[in-house]
């Protein structure tokens, strides 16, 4: 993908807010290798600062880990505690882009994601869904879809497996998903 100027999307300069009664971020991760368990969070910020030129803007995000949904209270209590997440050491995913490249409704964002204090490089593909008005006045919304996936043991929560029982109880890859909409600037 090649780089190219803000004039190519049509968004206003300047600080896009997350929309979160339209926005959601999702994953899935491998249970014994056989099924994806899928789940959410439901706490998180985007931020999307939009300069005059794409080199120059750029896109934060922070998830609360304490904040997981997966349909069951009691895998999520395990999956909070210090055998998996630790919430307590752990407390959020961030996100931080250092390049935006691409054009048309197809795009990448390139940075540093930290866990725990434990940083690596991410690249998120984005489709970008355009930008319309809300019926009855306010502000433009712009849509944006963002994919991508991470190896948890890169940040090192991992499983203590006892002897004899198979290291596939759960997947390495999480894979996530973010829907997002961002309110147009008001000056």
């Amino acid at each position: 993908m090649t780089d190219t100027s803000t004039s190519a999307l049509p968004l206003a300069p300047g600080r896009w807010a997350l929309d979160t009664n339209h926005s959601s971020v999702g994953f899935t991760i491998r249970h014994l290798g056989v099924s994806k368990v899928r789940g959410r969070f439901m706490r998180f910020e985007v931020d999307l600062d939009i300069a005059t030129s794409v080199e120059a803007s750029s896109l934060d995000a922070t998830i609360e880990l304490s904040s997981i949904d997966t349909g069951n209270r009691d895998r999520d209590v395990h999956v909070m505690s210090s055998d998996l997440l630790d919430v307590g050491r752990r407390p959020t995913i961030e996100f931080h882009s250092t390049r935006i490249t691409g054009s048309a409704d197809r795009w990448q964002v390139v940075g540093d994601v930290t866990i725990g204090g434990v940083t690596r490089p991410l690249t998120l593909a984005v489709d970008f869904g355009g930008v319309e008005t809300f019926p009855g006045g306010g502000p433009r919304h712009a849509g944006f879809e963002a994919t991508g996936e991470l190896s948890r043991k890169d940040f090192g929560i991992d499983i203590a497996m006892p002897p004899g029982v198979s290291s596939v109880m759960l997947g390495d890859v999480v894979k996530f998903e973010l829907d997002v909409q961002l309110l147009e600037p008001s000056d």
